[in-house]
């Protein structure tokens, strides 16, 4: 029996036959026995620190200048999960 796709699923098929398999290559953190991927601890680590820097700022008097504020938290928290990564996980 053969499956006909339409012209755009096929891609679509792909990429995510792709993407399943490449989510097995990342990084291992063994916390307390178990493991987790290290995008996660990285996640946890952005959060953390945009949770951080937001009493610094409020502290510093800077944070009502801060415009579109859940844009500036956001990517503070991508800023230090992507320095923990950069850190801790780069095999350069």
């Amino acid at each position: 029996m053969r499956i006909v796709f339409a012209s755009g699923q096929r891609r679509y098929l792909m990429l995510a036959i792709m993407a399943a398999l490449l989510s097995a290559c990342d990084p291992i953190v063994n916390v307390a026995g178990a493991n987790y991927p290290a995008w996660m601890l990285c996640a946890i680590v952005g959060a953390c620190g945009a949770g951080v820097t937001r009493p610094i700022f409020m502290a510093l008097k800077i944070e009502p200048y801060l415009f579109p504020r859940p844009l500036v938290y956001l990517s503070l928290g991508l800023i230090f999960g992507c320095a923990t990564w950069i850190a801790f996980f780069n095999r350069i």
